[in-house]
């Protein structure tokens, strides 16, 4: 049985590794981030990030590696009763414990080292570098160096979080990962969306937003295909500094502004919402906005809360199509803050009388 001291640091220690291997932003301004502990060896991304990279990876995986045993160190602290300061003496569980984490860190450190000899030429990433140098002369320095030259430029597409982060150049796509990164050469690529997943909200937005999977494939079959993930708000960024089409395999609807987003959430909520059966004398009319579909929405007051007290009844028969009343009820939102949109009230657009989304009804 662990004592409490020895419980609590085993939970804390545990939430600090698994934040250290995945930081989330509160890490990131802290600093507690392998970049910043290691930025002095690992030099400037923007000088050189090939080698930035290459040393960054080696680096995330000898700290990950020492991760067990430094909660071995840790636990000599927590639970001076289990004498694992004297190898000899600590109970069996601990002296494998011990013993595997020791060879994880020798393991990572031996494969560090390797990879570190003669300047980072023995990288399992220069092989893939090696196959875009174009003989007699050029080597993958040569190409590490055009990456780096490209890299520089202001006008790079660059977008994700550090762990999985995109950066289109004139010539190049770069996926970084945690350990190192892809590349691919743009002239050679066929680029195909092959997923797309609808996510209600956004941890730092509060707004819905589609992300597309793309895979990046080369004509060189040495270089091994990737995949790349994208809000789809960038995708026609991305597609402006591609040289080659991106082609749509899965027959994905691509959502490419805020808009768009929204008017598909709109849709699905109101579908939720009860429907509004329309008497069987009342025809009726096209769309007073598009004039194109027929009126199939009308507004009914469904907030009976007594706290919500914006909402208005409105007497108008049904006027417009669910389309136009979601480009109206966006179009009459604060466009600098999105995280409002689903929750605020507007006026009816021929009575103004207020309503929300869940006054939004289906024509039956």
């Amino acid at each position: 049985m662990e004592t409490p001291t020895a419980a609590t640091f085993t939970l804390a220690y545990l939430v600090l590794a698994v934040c250290f291997v995945f930081p989330p932003s509160e890490f990131h301004l802290a600093g507690l981030t392998v970049q910043n502990l290691l930025g002095s060896w690992l030099g400037s991304e923007d000088v050189a990030f090939v080698h930035y990279h290459l040393r960054r990876g080696t680096g995330t995986l000898l700290a990950h590696a020492a991760l067990p045993l430094g909660y071995y160190l840790g636990m000599c602290f927590a639970a001076p009763e289990k004498q694992l300061f004297t190898i000899s003496q600590a109970p069996e569980p601990w002296k494998t414990f011990f013993a595997s984490a020791l060879l994880l860190l020798v393991l990572a450190g031996t494969f560090a080292y390797y990879w570190s000899r003669d300047g980072w030429s023995r990288h399992p990433l220069v092989g893939t570098l090696s196959a875009f140098a174009l003989p007699p002369h050029a080597n993958w320095r040569a190409v590490a160096m055009s990456i780096n030259a490209e890299f520089r430029r202001i006008d790079k597409f660059a977008t994700g979080p550090p762990g999985a982060r995109l950066i289109v150049t004139d010539s190049w796509i770069l996926k970084v990962t945690t350990y190192s990164f892809h590349v691919a050469l743009q002239r050679d690529l066929q680029l195909t969306v092959v997923d797309s997943r609808q996510q209600d909200l956004l941890l730092d937005a509060s707004m819905p937003a589609q992300f597309l999977t793309i895979r990046v494939a080369s004509a060189d079959p040495r270089v091994k295909a990737f995949d790349i993930r994208l809000n789809s708000s960038e995708y026609g960024e991305l597609q402006d500094k591609l040289r080659a089409p991106i082609q749509n395999g899965a027959n994905v609807v691509i959502h490419q502004s805020l808009s768009d987003l929204f008017l598909e959430t709109f849709s699905s909520l109101v579908e939720r919402n009860p429907p509004y059966l329309v008497p069987g004398n009342q025809e009726l009319d096209l769309c007073i906005g598009c004039m194109q579909s027929r009126a199939n929405v009308k507004l009914l007051k469904n907030c009976r809360e007594p706290h919500v007290g914006e909402c208005q009844p409105c007497f108008c028969y049904p006027m417009w199509c669910l389309l136009c009343m979601g480009k109206w009820f966006a179009s009459q939102q604060d466009q600098q803050h999105p995280e409002t949109w689903l929750s605020s009230h507007v006026p009816c657009p021929t009575c103004r009388a207020q309503f929300c989304i869940l006054d939004v009804c289906s024509v039956q």
